[in-house]
């Protein structure tokens, strides 16, 4: 039921910057923790951030340790968008990159409800 579409990809030269948007429907999506994977060529799909719906313990974001100051997730509820910022490109951020909607588990335990990724949009990084 739940539909993402994501936009706002494309080449990037490295230390550049570049923002992601992905708009949700047919989901409840304020009610819903948001997050972006990606995925590199050869290599296994890593969670890269998330945010909650709610303040947890440690806080409502969540940053995978290689882009911790250099990206910052975002989202808007009335518009049922999460975003991307991504600072500071470096060349291992080229990736796939999949927006994804998750039940309200945590910022640091963002699971997919949809079944299928879907296609995500590109992002590469220009040496």
């Amino acid at each position: 039921q739940v539909q993402l579409v994501e936009s706002g990809g494309g080449l990037v030269q490295a230390g550049g910057s570049l923002r992601l948007s992905c708009t949700a429907s047919g989901g409840t999506f304020s009610s819903d923790d948001m997050g972006w994977y990606r995925q590199a060529p050869g290599k296994e799909r890593e969670l890269v951030a998330a945010i909650a719906t709610i303040t947890w313990n440690g806080g409502n974001t969540y940053y995978r340790s290689s882009v911790k100051g250099r990206f910052t997730i975002s989202r808007d509820n009335a518009k049922n968008t999460v975003y991307l910022q991504m600072d500071s490109r470096q060349p291992g951020d080229a990736a796939i990159y999949y927006c994804v909607q998750s039940a309200p588990l945590g910022p640091s335990a963002c699971i997919p409800r949809a079944s299928d990724w879907g296609q995500g949009t590109q992002v590469p990084v220009s040496s």
